[in-house]
């Protein structure tokens, strides 16, 4: 009994992040450039909220850096958003260019995008939208988790509606 109730929690948990509507925002580029949420349309989005002081932020971005190489081209693109207050984001646009990083990186320097999206502002955080809507969510960073990102990103991009084949979300990932 108690392993149905399990099930039938994780698939609500589920079934509930998977009919929020993203919410837009606008942020300032480490180009200082105005970007928004909205800009990237239909498109299939990656959030990545990091912080430089955050290992295992810095663990997961390689990575992010391939599934972005790899999908760009089809209509997908990796927004990283930096949570570093006013006194460490001086740090994010030199690590950015050290590491050669292509995709945007936007700046939160006063939390509130993160604020929206993960209130308890736990880092790594990632978001995955599509067609306006948050499709998956996940807390931190394991070695493979990139893996499971990659295939939802790749479902998605392949026209697989997300109510006819939705990625399977593991509850433990939310």
């Amino acid at each position: 009994m108690r392993t149905l109730m399990s099930l039938f929690l994780a698939a609500t948990l589920s079934s509930s992040a998977l009919a929020a509507e993203a919410k837009d925002f606008t942020l300032p580029s480490i180009e200082n450039q105005k970007v928004s949420l909205s800009q990237f349309g239909d498109e299939v989005v990656l959030l990545s909220f990091w912080a430089t002081w955050c290992g295992p932020c810095k663990e997961e971005m390689p990575h992010l850096q391939k599934i972005y190489d790899a999908h760009h081209e089809q209509g997908f693109t990796v927004i990283s958003i930096s949570t570093d207050d006013a006194r460490s984001a001086s740090r994010v646009k030199p690590f950015i260019k050290k590491n050669k990083y292509s995709f945007p990186v936007l700046l939160d320097k006063e939390s509130k995008v993160i604020q929206q999206y993960n209130p308890s502002k736990t880092l790594p955080y990632t978001v995955i939208i599509h067609k306006g809507e948050v499709i998956e969510t996940h807390s931190g960073y394991n070695p493979g988790d990139e893996e499971h990102l990659e295939e939802v990103v790749a479902k998605l991009l392949s026209g697989a509606s997300a109510e006819k084949e939705a990625p399977e979300v593991d509850p433990e990932k939310k």
